[in-house]
């Protein structure tokens, strides 16, 4: 498996929510590092933390919540991968679109970190006032 297929296969596992594959395509220690001014924002390490913190809070915040990919680039060790966030709030209604980056370190095969790089104001606009 290429690294860009193995990033193409986390997104796949996320995206049907099989995290038993998502768990096996991670490092057991993975650092998944959220911009401080997203909402939900932190490092959480460890892919059962993902899964609870990341992908549970945003389906609970965010109706339609996604990223849609553009491109990858192959970068040795790491995968870059840029697209376009996308949701509504569950509660205030307003919707949003940011361009996005993310980074993927990868060891052994695995995934090992996860980077995030997005406007996070576009974001936090659309929460509750």
């Amino acid at each position: 498996m290429t690294n860009i297929e193995l990033i193409q296969s986390l997104y796949r596992a996320y995206r049907s929510q099989d995290y038993d594959t998502f768990r096996a395509l991670c490092t057991p220690d993975i650092a998944w590092i959220q911009s401080e001014g997203f909402p939900g924002g932190a490092t959480w390490v460890g892919a059962d933390a993902i899964i609870k913190g990341v992908f549970e809070g945003n389906a609970g915040r965010w109706e339609g919540f996604g990223f849609d990919i553009e491109q990858y680039l192959d970068a040795g060790t790491s995968v870059v991968v840029t697209g376009t966030y996308r949701g509504t709030h569950r509660v205030s209604g307003k919707s949003f679109h940011a361009a996005t980056v993310h980074i993927f370190d990868l060891q052994d095969g695995r995934a090992a970190r996860f980077r995030q790089f997005t406007d996070t104001k576009v974001i936090c606009d659309a929460l509750p006032a």
